[in-house]
């Protein structure tokens, strides 16, 4: 008799590269491989569907045929690697980038990296913001040396296509916004954060957008004022901490030997 992972590595060749002759070998007499079909096809179109949840605007820019065709070709190169189908899809930006039948299509992967962001934000665990009064209670000598750790579901995106345009243009079903946006109209920097009324997608001047970039990596605030250009980082930061964008925070150990 089969061990569990035997069936199980012969179901994913099954399923996943269509290599049906070991899990054929392990079905009862009378029962024709064909009959794992089903499986396969049950498999692929809910993944498609997955798919379809994360990426509804690409999907509506390029047509059901196209995206599930796209899928079935997407899906067996990536198969989900963890139960939660939320979180299925991270490759498919990267994937529609080399896509040729996508090719004329030069913003579709932005469009798609920015709903993976908002899914992201959508699906990201609860988490009560920064005490700010922590924070206050610092010694001055520490304060620059703070790093934050950002709100799960708060991430940031560099974008050479406006892609937020397009995707509220498609969402919203305007296809007379769609029809004025330049698609080459780019870079654009983007916050994407999920706050009391959903998921927001917030545009910012490309210093702000540094200095947000800065501090959700994990640089220390010293070092995000030092690379900020132009800039009032004071209000930047305190307008971050004021959104509950960071839940936490660390303060970095002084090298040894450093100056007291």
């Amino acid at each position: 008799m089969p061990t569990l992972l035997e069936v199980q590595r012969a179901m994913r060749a099954s399923l996943v590269d269509r290599d049906d002759a070991a899990a054929a070998a392990m079905l009862p007499e009378g029962v024709g491989a064909d009959r794992l079909n089903i499986y396969r096809n049950t498999v692929l179109i809910g993944l498609t569907k997955a798919l379809s949840l994360c990426f509804p605007a690409v999907r509506r820019l390029v047509g059901a045929d196209f995206f599930e065709g796209a899928a079935g070709l997407f899906i067996p190169q990536r198969p989900p690697r963890a139960a939660w189908l939320d979180r299925y899809g991270a490759d498919f930006p990267d994937f529609l980038q080399h896509f040729a039948p996508a090719a004329t299509l030069s913003y579709l992967p932005d469009v798609a990296r920015l709903e993976w962001a908002v899914n992201l934000a959508l699906h990201a665990g609860d988490a009560a913001p920064l005490d700010l009064a922590r924070l206050a209670a610092l010694a001055p000598e520490h304060q620059a040396s703070v790093s934050f750790v950002p709100h799960p579901c708060l991430s940031v995106l560099r974008l050479d296509h406006p892609a937020d345009d397009i995707w509220r243009a498609v969402l919203d079903g305007d296809d007379a916004a769609l029809a004025a946006v330049n698609a080459d109209a780019g870079p654009v920097h983007l916050l994407i954060e999920r706050g009391a009324a959903g998921v927001e997608v917030l545009r910012l001047a490309e210093p702000a957008w540094c200095f947000a970039r800065d501090l959700v990596a994990g640089r220390t605030i010293e070092a995000a004022c030092a690379a900020a250009a132009g800039v009032d980082v004071q209000a930047l930061l305190a307008e971050h901490l004021a959104a509950g964008r960071f839940i936490d925070f660390h303060v970095a150990k002084a090298a040894p030997g450093a100056a007291a």
